[in-house]
Order: C-alpha cells, then structure tokens, then sequence
C-alpha cells in the first residue's frame, strides 16, 4: 500500500500483481466518505475459481480509517482483470459509477454475450453515467469528469481539482513514462481519440498527480503507480517519440498489431459491463461463463 495525504484527502493505493492493476482508496479526512477506484475481484483461469482477497483488504482498510463508502468508480470497462463493483457495493454500500458511454460498449459486446432478456443493458446495472465535465462530491471534496475515449469509446478520467495537491484518475490512458500509452485495438478504439484525450490530460496543472491504473514494471523496476502531468509531458516515451498526432495514431497502430488479446478479456469483459455482477446461477446451482468461438481468431 502506497499513501499521498494532505490535509484534505487521504489517497492510498493497492496493486494486484496478477494482473499488474493499481487500484485506489480516496477519503476525504473531514468528513471520513470515500471512493474506490477500479477495484480487483481475483479470478483463477485454470479453475474459473474467483475469490475476493483483493476486495477484502480494500473492504478492511475502508472500515479501519472508519470511512463511509460513497462511491464506486470506473475509469472503463477493463479487459485485463474483473471489477469487485458489486461484491464492494454489498459489503459497503455506495454507488457504482462509469462514463455515460458504457452503453456503446455494451451494445457491442453484447452481440458476443447477449442477455438472457435480449434487452440491451442500456448502462444498467451502473447507479450513475457520468457525462464529459459532469461534477460530483465525494465529502467536501470536488471531482469531476472528464470524457477520455481511445482504449475505450467510453472511458473517463476522475479529476481532483484540489489547488495544492489535485489528482486525476486516468484509467489506461497513460501508463508510467517508461511504458508509454494505452492500446486502441479493442472494439471502438481510436489511436486519433486517444492523442486528443491525452493532450487535454496534459493540458492539467503541471503539478497534477496521475494515477495510472497498470504498472507492468519494465525491466523488473520498482513500481510506479502516479507521475505527474510535468512528468509526462517531459519523458513519455510514445509522446516524445510523436511530435504530432499522425505520429502518434502510426506509432499505436504499429505497435498494437504486435500485441495478443489479454488473457482475460472474455471472462473480464462479460462481468464488467454489468458492474461486477456474475451471471446467476443455473439450474444446477453453477454460474457461468461463456466463451464465443470462432469470431476473434486474430484481433482482440
């Protein structure tokens, strides 16, 4: 666990190295409500056994500071690892919310995983759509939305405007300076979007902290889980390398072609779009996963 504190927050950060994702306890010191960011649920592909070991130590921690769960937010719908959005949600109440453009990618998912109503989710079962600049209280504390397509059509960076020491949550958007930035291969992508959601990131006060959602660890280094807009804009490695967008969008598409389907984007993305929620059981008393053939021979 990793902890930045000032006098108005207290922002403590979890890494899974499973999946190699950072997620993120937001508490506002005066009136003790918080926020969780991209939580894990631990899943075990060899078996399709899930546990909640990562979930559990952010449920253990919200209740030793003695906070108040508020909020339960996405940066996206991930590919890499299951959100415990749901599990949390029973264990501490709260509101789970995403990006207003979830409905795009669960109309598209849905064609690999259909619901059993043949209704579109329609961004159900999420308690709220957070538009682009949409503004929201956490305590006493401020945050807003900012709309950040290119992983995703839908994803969205959560922004602390705080004078002294403000903070975005930026999903997988950007990574450390070392890795670089997001994949834009996945259904809906856009390397184009993604430059352009960059360049307002960057456009925050250079002292901002960004909160990256993956480390992979380069090389085996320590492990970096903020850097700083200033940071950024300095040593990007995909950013210095591209003075322009058309570098960039070329840079992307080149490199994402190289690149496999994450090892859990079908389990991952089927519980995901429905915040967490598992399929319920059948008959016989198992959930289950579905698993498409035949449609994503050579691109994720």
């Amino acid at each position: 666990m990793d902890v930045l504190e000032t006098d108005t927050y207290r922002l403590e950060a979890f890494f899974d190295p499973a999946t190699s994702t950072l997620s993120y306890l937001l508490l506002c010191r005066a009136t003790k409500a918080c926020a969780l960011v991209d939580p894990v649920l631990d899943y075990h592909p060899a078996t399709g056994h899930t546990d909640t070991t990562s979930a559990d130590r952010l449920v253990a921690r919200v209740q030793e500071l003695g906070g108040q769960l508020a909020w339960i937010l996405e940066t996206h719908v991930h590919a890499d690892h299951l959100t415990a959005a749901s599990y949390l949600q029973q264990a501490l109440g709260g509101r789970i919310g995403i990006g207003d453009r979830i409905g795009q990618v669960q109309a598209t998912f849905e064609r690999w995983f259909p619901s059993k109503d043949g209704q579109g989710l329609e961004g159900r079962p999420f308690d709220r759509l957070f538009a682009d600049e949409d503004r929201f209280q956490l305590g006493r504390l401020n945050l807003r939305v900012l709309h950040t397509p290119g992983h995703t059509p839908a994803c969205v960076s959560y922004v602390l405007d705080d004078s002294d020491a403000p903070l975005a949550f930026v999903g997988d958007t950007l990574f450390s300076p070392d890795y670089g930035t997001a994949r834009c291969d996945f259904p809906g992508a856009s390397a184009a979007c993604l430059y352009h959601s960059i360049q307002r990131l960057l456009s925050l006060p250079g002292h901002t902290q960004l909160l990256l959602c993956h480390d992979y660890r380069p090389n085996g280094r320590a492990l970096v889980w903020r850097s700083s807009v200033a940071e950024q804009r300095a040593h990007n490695l995909h950013l210095q390398a591209c003075p322009n967008e058309a570098s960039f969008v070329t840079l992307r598409q080149q490199r994402d072609a190289t690149l496999g389907m994450p090892a859990l984007m079908l389990p991952a993305v089927q519980v995901n779009v429905r915040a967490g929620r598992l399929p319920a059981p059948q008959a016989n008393g198992v959930r289950y996963l579905s698993i498409p053939l035949n449609i994503l021979k050579d691109a994720p």
